[in-house]
């Protein structure tokens, strides 16, 4: 059964279809192929169309919406957090200025304002990748939904479920390792902060995990040349033990 729900709504859709616990929950991070490869909508660099990047086309902000409303020193805060662009000052001037000119009307006009505003040289990957991500995880609040979707799903996990979850990128992965070590080590602190130990969040209804991945699995050489995308897909799994 499918149902069309947001990572943060885990709770609502497994009570509307009468599950409990489960004995395994898989999240895949990750834009589909479908959406990168679909013009329309907006998500690639590669492929022109409407500036949307929303993940559910029917309800929120589009990046164009987004974009219409920010100022430049939000931009450039949203491209360095979410984007972890070094240059991000320098891209959201840019982005403004072309903006304001009325230049900013779909994808291929963003990535080409980005490729301007960055200086040549070797490029590993499109200059623009960082910017589109920065925006994508805004617009969908990607963060938000994983910070909500780890605090409830583990608790849903019947004994000897695993939770695994697949991420793209260093912000994801961040997060899901923190949270994991959490559950794992409820006694040990995440970090410091001013001299501090920053407490753990406890565990749901003092339930036990332990975590399966000491360290993130990664594709294989062979499966990154069969598919390219799976690259940078890093994959955790914790487990709930008696």
């Amino acid at each position: 059964m499918l149902v069309h729900a947001p990572f943060s709504d885990l709770d609502s859709a497994l009570d509307r279809v009468g599950v409990g616990e489960v004995d395994g929950i898989l999240a895949d991070l990750g834009v589909s192929s479908p959406q990168l490869d679909r013009a329309e909508r907006g998500f690639s660099f590669q492929r022109s169309g409407p500036l949307d990047m929303r993940m559910d086309p029917t309800s929120g902000e589009t990046a164009a919406e987004v974009l219409a409303r920010a100022d430049e020193r939000e931009l450039a805060g949203w491209l360095r957090d979410y984007g972890e662009e070094r240059m991000a000052g320098r891209i959201a001037r840019r982005i403004i200025e072309a903006r304001d000119r009325g230049e900013l009307d779909s994808t291929g006009a963003l990535a080409a304002v980005v490729h301007r505003a960055l200086p040549g040289g070797a490029r590993h990957k499109n200059p623009a990748t960082r910017t589109f991500q920065a925006l994508r995880i805004l617009v969908n609040d990607e963060l938000g939904e994983l910070e909500t979707f780890l605090a409830k799903a583990p608790a849903r996990l019947a004994v000897g479920g695993r939770l695994c979850v697949i991420s793209f990128h260093s912000l994801e992965d961040r997060l899901v390792k923190h949270r994991f070590r959490a559950l794992a080590e409820p006694s040990r602190p995440l970090g410091w902060s001013g001299g501090t130990p920053i407490a753990p969040a406890p565990s749901p209804a003092g339930l036990r995990f332990q975590i399966l991945t000491k360290r993130p699995v990664i594709a294989s050489e062979a499966e990154q040349d069969r598919n390219p995308r799976s690259r940078s897909a890093k994959l955790r799994v914790l487990e709930r033990v008696a």
